[in-house]
């Protein structure tokens, strides 16, 4: 079961998906107005390029909001997967420098075993 939170966020943008549809609407209505054969009118025309604006706006500002929640949904933030292979990658480099060692005291060893 989706929690509040999740349902509103996806009825946010399926309400920015009717704002898109809106959005080409309006600029296509601007489209058949420039295409009109009698000239476009221009307080038509100013009039929708300023309703497109603000949709456009409005729309930029929801998706904002939304990528900026998403962000500070962390379903991983208890995991402790990171410190994990941190732990391992010591442990290899623990494991190098031990063999390290050890033939680094092999070869005291031999040395004074000639001497």
């Amino acid at each position: 079961m989706d929690s509040p939170t999740q349902n509103t966020s996806m009825q946010r943008l399926q309400n920015v998906e009717k704002r898109i549809v809106k959005v080409l609407e309006v600029a296509g209505g601007v489209m058949d107005e420039l295409a009109n054969p009698t000239g476009p009118r221009k307080e038509f025309i100013n009039n929708h390029c300023r309703e497109f604006m603000k949709m456009i706006k409005d729309i930029q500002v929801t998706l904002r909001d939304e990528i900026k929640s998403a962000c500070e949904y962390r379903p991983f933030e208890n995991c402790d997967y990171g410190s994990k292979i941190s732990n391992e990658i010591c442990c290899k480099k623990l494991e190098y420098v031990l063999s390290q060692l050890d033939a680094m005291k092999q070869n005291i060893d031999e040395y004074q075993a000639t001497i």
